[in-house]
C-alpha cells in the first residue's frame, strides 16, 4: 500500500534578484497576485491536497514570511469591532495551527537540491511533496491534489509534474526522457537538467511540483554538483531512476504561470484578476481601453 503524503517542503531561501529593488526588503514569496501573496497560493494548494506538515526552507531576511503565517490579534480585533467579516475571514486563511509550520535555514545558496536536503531530518523516511511557489498553477482541482490522487493509485516511487514546452525553452528546465505513456502518466527512463535544445530527450519539462521517495534524500546527501555548479534536485531524481526506482511524470490539468519572471508574474496578475467576480468587469474594460490606445499609438 502506498504511504500517504502528509509533509511538504517549500524552498523559499532564494534572494529574488530578478525582482530587485522590490525584494531588497520584501521576500519574493510575499509579492502579491491581486491580494494574495505567492506563498499563499502554494499553501492553499498543499492544504487542498491533504498536507498536514509544512516545512519552509528559508534564509536570512525572510522574517516577514514567517510573520505572515502568524496570528495578528490586534488586526483581527479591529476588523471584528468594525464588522468587517469578509476581511476577517480572508485573514484567517493565513493562520496556521501551532506546530504545523517548521522553518529550517539554508545557510548558503547551493541549489534547489541542497535546499530540499536541508529538510531531511523533518522528512525522515516518509514520501514528501515539494512545491515551488514561483510556479503558480490555476486549476479547478489543485495540481498537487491531482498528483496525489494519481500517486495513491501507483506502487509508490516518485512523481513530478510535467508539461510540454517549446523546443527553444527546454534549456530552462529539467526534462524527462520518456520510456512510456499511459493517459496523463509518463514513465521516465531518465531526466536531464537544462539540456541544450538539440540534445533534449523530449519537450516534457518538469514543473515545480514533486512527490518524492525518501530515497531521493539519500542521493542529495552525496552533494554532487550539476548544472550551474549547484546541487540539482533533478540529478538526484535521475539517480533514483538509474538504480531502478520508479519515477513518473504527471501531465496536470491547469494553467501554469512562471512567477519567477516579471513577464510571467504580470501574466498571472492579469489572469487572476479577470477570474475575480469583484474585479473582472472593470479590469477587462480597462485592459480593452489600454490595448485600443496602444494600437492607436502604433498607427500614428
Amino acid at each position: 500500500m502506498t504511504r500517504k503524503v502528509t509533509k511538504a517542503v517549500f524552498p523559499v531561501a532564494g534572494l529574488g534578484t530578478r525582482f530587485l529593488p522590490a525584494t531588497k526588503s520584501i521576500p519574493k514569496e510575499i509579492l502579491t497576485l491581486v491580494d494574495r501573496p505567492l506563498i499563499q497560493y502554494a499553501i492553499d494548494e498543499a492544504r487542498e491536497a491533504g498536507i498536514k506538515e509544512f516545512i519552509f526552507v528559508t534564509s536570512r531576511g525572510k522574517s516577514a514570511l514567517e510573520d505572515y503565517f502568524d496570528s495578528a490579534p490586534e488586526l483581527e480585533k479591529s476588523l471584528k469591532a468594525k464588522g468587517k467579516t469578509d476581511l476577517l475571514n480572508a485573514l484567517k486563511q493565513t493562520d496556521m495551527d501551532s506546530g504545523a509550520i517548521a522553518y529550517v535555514r539554508q545557510k548558503e545558496p547551493l541549489g534547489l537540491g541542497h535546499a530540499v536536503w536541508c529538510a531531511r531530518r523533518l522528512i525522515g523516511d516518509e514520501p514528501f511533496a515539494v512545491l515551488l511557489p514561483d510556479d503558480v498553477i490555476s486549476a479547478e482541482r489543485g495540481c498537487l491534489a491531482q498528483m496525489i490522487d494519481a500517486y495513491e493509485q501507483s506502487d509508490g516511487g516518485s512523481m513530478v509534474a510535467t508539461m510540454e514546452v517549446a523546443r527553444e525553452k527546454v534549456s530552462s528546465y529539467g526534462v524527462l526522457d520518456v520510456e512510456s505513456e499511459e493517459g496523463n502518466i509518463v514513465t521516465a527512463r531518465g531526466m536531464v537538467e537544462k539540456p541544450d535544445a538539440d540534445k533534449a530527450p523530449s519537450r516534457l519539462a518538469v514543473i515545480g511540483r514533486y512527490i518524492l521517495s525518501p530515497n531521493v534524500m539519500n542521493h542529495l546527501h552525496e552533494m554532487k554538483t550539476g548544472a550551474g555548479g549547484e546541487v540539482q534536485l533533478t540529478d538526484a531524481i535521475a539517480t533514483e531512476i538509474a538504480i531502478g526506482g520508479p519515477v513518473r511524470g504527471f501531465r496536470f490539468r491547469g494553467q501554469r504561470y512562471d512567477c519567477g519572471s516579471k513577464s510571467g508574474f504580470l501574466q498571472a496578475t492579469v489572469a487572476f484578476a479577470l477570474e475575480r467576480p469583484d474585479l473582472a468587469s472593470e479590469f477587462a474594460s480597462f485592459l480593452k481601453d489600454v490595448l485600443a490606445a496602444t494600437s492607436a499609438a502604433r498607427r500614428a
